[in-house]
């Protein structure tokens, strides 16, 4: 981010999105097939190493994409075949996983042997043996590129292969032909013309059979195409937006977080010094009466210390709501189920819990932000809603904790700014959770809090 406010703009490809496979034809034609360029290319095609390399290419490419194709047809009709006993799933992402092997030495092969570079797709959806990617692994595009390219390479090579193979071997026949001493003359005239066409065609359906395999293997085996790219640069600059709305979202409900806390130290200060500590002090002035009429006065020494055991039981009765309030200790001691139940039984509205859904992986924060979110609820149920009944669930959906609150009150609850509930939507948002409040006027409150397990 930049100091001035301003966001950079993203570059317009991510580090995730493979450059884009876009080689014009003309490069690969002047490396892999130049006698089309005509000229010298042209004259020395039977001889020139772009003819030697691409025969060599294709006696390699038509063995190795014959055994791809049978593997992988073999693997996908079985695969499919299978599916409906669950084993074919299984096998057949094996299959797509050995297809995206095959590119990858389809594209090492053809840089090994041809000089020529494509660059690699995105990776593949995850690893192969976690249940969940199977089906991302079936929709894989580039994985059933590959399994296309296996077959088409195969069908190409074995065509292209023995049709170079029999030009040239009749190129090289007509040399020998006078040692047979089965022509003469006008024969070995009329043939010579016609070996030399035949060796020119036969370095022709190489380059051009090579050029055929390296364009495919870019547009089954490569980088996805530009205007691919583009919408994928597009749509990650879309969620690099959204994550930093997020995160500006994040700060906000960390600065009232801030804030929460702030005015929650505040008002237990306080409620020590108004409640608490005042307390003590009547209970000090109690105990010096009841010392000085302890000797003369003994009823007065009595009544005082009465009074003074008095203050000390609401003294105690304060400090517990306080720290409840703080944290409750049955919440530690006992989980969240006691203390959402211990908060049902103080409620004078019969509640009904149930969070027998909630185990121990649930951190103290959410179920700390639960409980405070419950009480809160309750509290307001027993104040303002004239509910004959109320209900109270907790359990855990993946990885968040769910906690609804429902009564048949007279609804129209609203978490207004500096009250209760906006007090506990901060302090949820804080945990990057959702706060959902719906209250209808006369149809009772239901209360939807979400937060994650980890917090």
């Amino acid at each position: 981010m930049s100091t001035d406010g301003e966001h950079p703009a993203p570059p317009p490809f991510p580090d995730d999105v493979p450059v884009a496979d876009d080689v014009p034809v003309a490069d690969d034609v002047r490396t892999v097939a130049p006698m089309l360029t005509g000229g010298r290319a042209l004259a020395l095609a039977p001889v020139s190493g772009a003819t030697w390399a691409g025969a060599g290419q294709l006696v390699i490419a038509a063995l190795v994409s014959l055994a791809a194709a049978i593997v992988t047809v073999v693997g996908v009709a079985t695969g499919v075949g299978l599916a409906v006993v669950l084993v074919g799933v299984p096998l057949l992402v094996l299959t797509l996983v050995l297809a995206r092997g095959y590119g990858t030495a389809e594209r090492a092969r053809l840089r090994a042997q041809l000089g020529v570079v494509v660059p690699p797709p995105a990776p593949g959806p995850g690893a192969p043996y976690r249940p969940r990617t199977w089906w991302p692994w079936v929709r894989d595009a580039r994985a059933w590129s590959a399994v296309g390219h296996a077959l088409v390479a195969s069908v190409l090579t074995w065509t292209a292969g023995p049709v170079a193979l029999s030009l040239a071997a009749f190129a090289l026949v007509v040399p020998v032909v006078p040692f047979a001493g089965r022509t003469n003359g006008i024969h070995l005239a009329l043939l010579v013309p016609v070996a030399l066409v035949a060796a020119w065609g036969a370095a022709l359906v190489v380059q051009l059979a090579t050029l055929a395999q390296v364009r495919l293997t870019r547009a089954l085996l490569g980088a996805r195409s530009r205007a691919e790219a583009e919408r994928a640069a597009r749509a990650a600059e879309q969620r690099a937006t959204v994550a930093e709305g997020r995160a500006e979202h994040l700060r906000e409900t960390r600065s009232a977080a801030v804030v929460a806390a702030d005015d929650e130290r505040r008002r237990i200060e306080r409620d020590l010094h108004d409640g608490a500590q005042q307390r003590l002090v009547a209970l000090g002035v109690e105990l010096g009466v009841a010392r000085r009429a302890a000797a003369d006065d003994p009823a007065a020494a009595a009544a005082a210390l009465d009074a003074a055991h008095g203050e000390v039981k609401e003294v105690l009765a304060e400090l517990r709501d306080l720290v409840r309030g703080v944290h409750p200790a049955v919440l530690t001691d006992r989980g969240l189920d006691a203390a959402l139940s211990a908060l049902a039984a103080r409620c004078p509205v019969p509640v009904e819990v149930d969070a027998d859904g909630v185990g121990p992986g649930v951190g103290s924060q959410a179920q700390a932000a639960a409980y405070f979110v419950v009480a809160e609820a309750l509290t307001n149920l027993a104040k303002h809603a004239t509910a004959s009944r109320a209900t109270v669930r907790a359990d855990v959906r993946g990885d968040r904790l769910r906690v609804e609150v429902r009564d048949d009150g007279a609804g129209g609850a609203q978490a207004a700014p500096g009250g209760g509930l906006d007090g506990l939507r901060r302090r949820v948002e804080a945990l990057d959770g959702t706060f959902d409040l719906v209250s209808p006027a006369g149809r009772g409150t239901v209360l939807t809090v979400e937060v994650p397990c980890a917090s």
